[in-house]
């Protein structure tokens, strides 16, 4: 089966921070953390359409200038997410720049502010000189900030000495194609197929006619049934910048609870533990305890401290350990 989404995070594991999610066939990527992202070249970039930013230090949140360099005299929209305070960091950005010539572009960068219990939205458009924004109503937080017919984003609040965001997400369900049975039917590969997986995706009746072509049309249902192969879909969750402690370790196991992949940091040792509680970042071991406990398919640890420089693969190793139930020090 073909995946829906790639996954990879664009640097090494003492650098800035930033998970990049490129969906197969299409011209659509999340990222997670906006660190620096010079390993992004700017076609990638210009897929990006939602951006989920854990909190603003420099380091998860340096790579905005280039971002907006890039997408800057495109037709496109942009959705950010944030913890409180996070429109003003935005706002912050755009102030220091001169707009005074940009009011034939057509970007609108799309803001939301997560808060406990509730999200703010405001909107900055190039047609209106990027500042300032329109304001646009609040809503309650119920931890889930995307809701789409294909995939849904969770979040929750962690703790870095100020709210760090976690984040989720869940692909609704996987639609792969059976190509002998398109080939049985003669249907030619093209745009159909995902105008039919978006008709599934949006639970359309299954008796409403579907047209491959012109010529060659069929209900949705009966269409479905031969040539659809339909799986659980993809899940993955992003957490780092976060104390360990009784209530963050029962945020992060819910945030990861079965998923496929945890992108989790694991900052420093294990023997390093109060040095990590002092910093506010996880261990090693407590980065695969959680893994372990949410019962995820596979972990991957990242954002080392540079203390570990030439000692990564020890960092790897205690954490694939604990993962694994092989680690017994406390």
């Amino acid at each position: 089966m073909r995946p829906s989404f790639y996954m990879r995070l664009i640097n090494g594991p003492f650098e800035d921070p930033c998970l990049f999610v490129s969906f197969a066939f299409e011209k659509t990527a999340f990222l997670f953390d906006l660190g620096e992202t010079h390993k992004l070249s700017a076609k990638e970039l210009l897929k990006v359409s939602h951006i989920f930013v854990s909190h603003t230090h420099i380091d998860h949140f340096i790579g905005f200038d280039r971002l907006l360099r890039i997408v800057l005299g495109r037709n496109k929209t942009i959705k950010f997410y944030g913890p409180p305070g996070f429109i003003g960091n935005v706002e912050g950005k755009l102030n220091s720049y001169t707009w005074n010539l940009i009011k034939d572009h057509s970007l609108i960068l799309d803001v939301v502010e997560v808060h406990p219990t509730v999200v703010k939205n405001k909107v900055f458009s190039c047609k209106k000189g990027l500042l300032p924004g329109i304001d646009h109503a609040d809503r309650p937080f119920d931890r889930q900030i995307v809701k789409a017919p294909r995939f849904s984003v969770y979040s929750d609040f962690l703790d870095h000495k100020i709210p760090s965001l976690g984040f989720r997400m869940e692909e609704r369900f996987h639609v792969n194609m059976r190509k002998e049975k398109m080939d049985a039917l003669a249907l030619p590969p093209g745009p159909w197929i995902n105008r039919f997986k978006q008709a599934l995706f949006e639970n359309q009746d299954p008796n409403t006619t579907f047209f491959v072509t012109d010529q060659q049309h069929f209900p949705l249902g009966e269409l479905t049934e031969q040539i659809a192969c339909i799986t659980p879909g993809q899940k993955i969750a992003y957490i780092t910048d976060v104390v360990y402690n009784e209530n963050t370790r029962q945020r992060m196991v819910r945030l990861a609870k079965g998923v496929n992949v945890l992108f989790i940091e694991s900052a420093f040792r294990h023997e390093d533990q109060s040095m990590a509680a002092q910093k506010y970042h996880l261990t090693t071991v407590q980065a695969g305890r959680i893994a372990r406990e949410a019962g995820v398919d596979s972990l991957q640890v990242f954002h080392f401290s540079t203390r570990y420089m030439h000692a990564d693969h020890i960092l790897y190793k205690e954490a694939q350990e604990a993962f694994k139930g092989e680690m017994t020090s406390n």
